[in-house]
């Protein structure tokens, strides 16, 4: 293990030093990302203009909306940051022969192919996550139980396990496929249905959605279940969603390891 956190100290240290040698391409990224996240959140304010709550009796008002809004910044910086970079470049790899090299080397696949690019700038949208969600407690009526601000870095965790487990099952698709370009732009499409409050998911439509994305791909999990810790009164009832979500989170990597050794199994070299 000591091992392994000093190999990815060294490649988050030669992506720092590669961030800092182009300064003004890295200031660009994080002011384009954090411009992003400034119109998403004037459209919730214009919308808490018009309504007191998002679903009647959700709970969901503005203050604990706002720190919703700020679970899914933080775990969507997390993984944007240390996963998605490497995982984006494995197309290219497997179409060039790249991957070659990386089976060959002593270490594990999984390891090298999801951790060897950091991308520093997708942690703009992280901080002000955080700000964001000291802003909106910080208002609430009454604060969070002890008990939840020890549970919020577990969940938020199991959050980026959910989504990294899911990147991974893409990743182990490129390798079959030779090319997905298209799946990673399923995986943004798929992770919007995380962005809302599931009490959204209603009716007809709605409700067939909202069992998919919990029991199926667990991706209403990945912000729901910490920020209900954070901005909903705890309660007993609360103790079921935070299994559901540890549960989800160690099932989706054990099948996202199996699904990918399988494809690595099935790897043919690019030059045979």
């Amino acid at each position: 293990m000591r091992r392994y956190l000093g190999i990815f100290l060294t490649f988050a240290r030669a992506c720092l030093v590669r961030d800092m040698t182009f300064r003004a391409n890295f200031l660009l990224e994080c002011v384009t990302s954090l411009g992003w996240m400034s119109m998403n959140l004037a459209f919730y304010l214009l919308v808490f203009t018009f309504t007191p709550e998002i679903g009647r009796g959700t709970g969901w008002t503005r203050e604990p909306f706002f720190a919703f809004v700020a679970t899914g910044l933080i775990v969507n910086s997390i993984v944007q940051a240390f996963f998605m970079p490497s995982a984006e470049e494995l197309t290219e790899m497997v179409r060039s022969g790249g991957l070659d090299s990386v089976l060959v080397q002593p270490l594990d696949a999984q390891f090298l192919l999801s951790l060897h690019r950091v991308e520093y700038s997708s942690l703009a949208n992280g901080l002000v996550g955080v700000g964001l969600l000291g802003w909106a407690v910080s208002r609430f009526t009454a604060p969070p139980p002890a008990i939840a601000w020890l549970l919020y870095p577990l969940l938020v965790a199991c959050g980026v396990a959910i989504l990294y487990a899911l990147i991974i099952m893409l990743a182990a698709a490129t390798i079959l496929l030779g090319r997905n370009q298209s799946l990673y732009d399923f995986w943004f499409y798929l992770t919007n249905f995380s962005r809302y409050p599931a009490e959204i998911y209603a009716g007809p439509w709605g409700g067939p959605i909202r069992m998919i994305c919990t029991f199926v791909i667990p991706i209403l999990l990945v912000v729901n279940v910490p920020a209900r810790v954070i901005a909903q009164p705890f309660s007993a009832g609360s103790w079921t969603p935070i299994g559901g979500a540890v549960l989800a989170a160690a099932v989706m990597l054990v099948v996202s390891r199996l699904v990918f050794q399988a494809a690595l199994a099935k790897y043919r070299s690019a030059s045979s």
